[in-house]
């Protein structure tokens, strides 16, 4: 009942008036109406009830559809991607492309500056170089001495023995790319079951793994490289089981963390009550939930492992020769850096690149991913 007396209530139903239409959903006093007619055709039924529209409007996106528009929001994700693909790319196919193979040592074509097509038109890029000397300075050519020099072209030039830097640039390329996948594949498969593992089921288990954990993290990757070495050749294979030795802490530590949070969260405690057994509630309830925290961790670690290779590879510990790391390059390179720049600089500009997009595309993955983070 209201003040005026009875209540009519009008649900899903409109008023029509000469001057517009208006919608009723509410509850009409009787009483305070004393001045208003209305008529048997004044209302008729709604063609679409409003609580649907707004159930089809928050149900409009899937939940990876949302990160991948929040994700195209982050201008620098997207650069990133884009950069990430090309590099990619330029590590499969560049060798193919250049016509010459990493290794192939080309006598009479040593140190020879870059040349580029159509861009040597143009005077940038034609295989000129300025040579240093004690008292001037001498602009060389050696393609305008080299036995049908016309033909031949060095992207980013050859080194001190002769081979082509576009080549061994790809393929320095390729075994980073390589180092940084198994380092996600490490952390994915040792440090996240690990952490999982030990967070959720706690007690003498956890301090047991954690102070397992303390032990490797005590000893510098540098001394369990070198033992590897020793035990090993040089080569990927001692470089990935130092990477399975200590990579997968942080990922273990941060797995460790989230499990201890969701793990008394309602959601597992109804599978639980429902018979789950803990393994399924491990990689069926609690992984799922934290996916998106592993997936740009696993990323952020791409960067570390391409910086690692380049350590061990300068300080000639890496990928042993003839074969091509960005970091064996650098190395070889370092000796020509005032007479030849352009050793240096192409091996160390896809380094940085590589690294630089690998660092953006992960930050703007866990803006999409966390909301939290999206509007700092």
């Amino acid at each position: 009942m209201g003040r005026g007396g009875a209540v009519l209530s009008f649900w899903g139903l409109t008023r029509k008036s000469s001057q517009a239409v208006a919608t009723v959903t509410g509850d009409f006093p009787v009483g305070h109406c004393d001045d208003t007619t209305f008529l048997p055709n004044d209302f008729e039924p709604v063609s679409t009830p409003p609580q649907d529209t707004v159930a089809e409007d928050v149900n409009a996106h899937s939940y990876w559809r949302e990160i991948l528009i929040n994700f195209c929001k982050k201008k620098s994700g997207v650069v990133s991607l884009f950069g990430i693909v090309v590099l990619v790319l330029l590590a499969l196919f560049g060798p193919v492309l250049s016509g010459y193979t990493y290794d192939a040592q080309l006598k009479g074509q040593e140190n020879m500056a870059p040349r580029v097509p159509v861009l040597e038109n143009i005077g940038i890029f034609d295989g000129s170089e300025v040579i240093h000397a004690s008292t001037k300075e001498i602009v060389s050519n050696k393609y305008q001495a080299l036995e049908g020099g016309a033909q031949v072209y060095h992207l980013f030039g050859t080194d001190s023995l002769g081979r082509d830097l576009f080549t061994r640039v790809c393929e320095g390329t390729r075994i980073s790319l390589f180092i940084a996948l198994m380092a996600v594949f490490l952390d994915i498969v040792v440090g996240l079951t690990f952490g999982l593992i030990s967070g959720y089921f706690g007690g003498w288990l956890d301090n047991i793994m954690q102070r397992f954990i303390e032990i490797i993290y005590s000893i510098p990757d540098l001394v369990i490289i070198t033992l590897f070495i020793v035990i090993f050749k040089p080569g990927l294979l001692s470089i990935i089981l130092a990477l399975m030795f200590t990579g997968w802490v942080g990922m273990s530590k941060l797995a460790r963390a989230q499990v201890i949070k969701l793990k008394e969260q309602e959601f597992v405690l109804a599978a639980r009550t429902l018979g789950a057994r803990d393994f399924y509630l491990i990689f069926k309830e609690i992984l799922p939930s934290i996916f998106g925290e592993v997936l740009v961790m696993s990323l952020f670690s791409v960067p570390s492992a391409i910086f690692f290779e380049a350590f061990l590879s300068y300080i000639g510990i890496g990928i042993p020769m003839p074969l091509a790391s960005l970091g064996s390059l650098i190395s070889d390179a370092y000796s020509s850096l005032l007479t030849h720049p352009y050793m240096v600089v192409y091996p160390a500009t896809v380094m940085v690149l590589l690294m630089l997009f690998f660092n953006l595309f992960a930050d703007g993955l866990r803006d999409a991913i966390d909301p939290q983070t999206r509007d700092r």
